[in-house]
């Protein structure tokens, strides 16, 4: 008896070609679905402390950003698997890791910029080094102002800071020449039409002084250019000092002697977070509190046109 063997099945119609594998997607630039979470790109660059988000978008924009091989594109979304490059040097995610804040007493005659071509004394040069990130600064204040500076390796906590929309009240002590009348004070606070639009201040109270010169308390809620000194140049009382003593929720520590800076704890990093409705990593928990590093002023690093 000859043994039957199981009808074939018919061969199922050809539908297309083959799908990319992992290998092609990752030369392509394109994330293979379900491998983890992922976020957009320009937001994870800015979580590691290269920037803002609108650096980085700009960054994409030039094409100095590849992803897994290929260039990189606005809206383009990455998680842990993706490898990231910045001119050509990976870039290394740090998924839940934490955002550090600097207070800083910014002395007069500093500038808050990397780079000057006058060659002036920059705010960085006497912050503490970072490895594998780098301090971004909160606002800004002008080379006569003196003051608290924020500084994050956040780029995210950075844009929330200073982004107007979320109107973080910064706090002055202001010393004028002359005093100012019931009037000019009204004024002030009513609001004053400037060449770049109208401006005011929140709070204005009287704190002292003699002779000529006169201080104030001033709370705005905006942080254009040499507003302060612009607002009491136009009602007739310049500007002879101007210190910034708070940002939003930090204000500067009465220790902190011009020059030093000191790290928020991770209770205070916290508390910081909670109170500008921020989300705070897991690995906060999981870092001890201990004393920030110390809060000598790093070495100076002078340039030859320095003045």
């Amino acid at each position: 008896m000859t043994a039957r063997h199981p009808a074939r099945k018919p061969r199922s119609p050809q539908r297309g070609p083959a799908t990319a594998t992992g290998a092609t997607r990752r030369a392509s630039g394109i994330r293979e679905p379900g491998v983890g979470p992922s976020e957009r790109l320009q937001k994870v660059l800015a979580a590691v402390g290269l920037g803002s988000r609108r650096d980085m978008e700009d960054f994409i924009r030039a094409g100095r950003i590849q992803v897994n091989g290929a260039m990189a594109t606005l809206g383009m979304r990455v998680g842990a698997r993706d490898r990231v490059l910045l001119d050509g040097r990976e870039i290394r995610q740090a998924p839940g890791a934490v955002p550090r804040v600097l207070l800083y007493h910014k002395p007069e005659g500093e500038i808050v910029s990397r780079d000057d071509p006058e060659g002036r004394p920059s705010v960085f040069d006497r912050l503490p080094r970072l490895a594998g990130a780098r301090w971004l600064n909160i606002g800004r204040l002008d080379f006569n102002t003196s003051g608290l500076l924020l500084f994050t390796t956040s780029g995210e906590l950075a844009h929330r800071f200073a982004h107007p929309s979320f109107e973080f009240d910064r706090e002055y002590a202001v010393r004028t020449r002359g005093e100012l009348s019931k009037e000019e004070a009204a004024q002030l606070q009513r609001g004053v039409e400037l060449d770049d639009g109208s401006a005011r201040v929140e709070a204005l109270a009287a704190a002292g002084g003699e002779g000529a010169n006169r201080w104030y308390r001033v709370v705005l809620r905006e942080g254009r250019n040499r507003v302060v000194r612009r607002l009491f140049e136009a009602v007739g009382h310049p500007v002879s000092r101007l210190i910034r003593v708070r940002f939003g929720p930090l204000s500067l520590p009465p220790r902190l002697r011009r020059g030093q800076s000191r790290e928020l704890l991770p209770a205070e990093m916290t508390a910081l977070l909670h109170a500008i409705g921020a989300t705070l990593p897991p690995a906060v928990n999981r870092r001890p509190d201990r004393p920030a590093p110390s809060e000598k002023p790093g070495p100076r690093r002078r340039s030859s046109s320095a003045r």
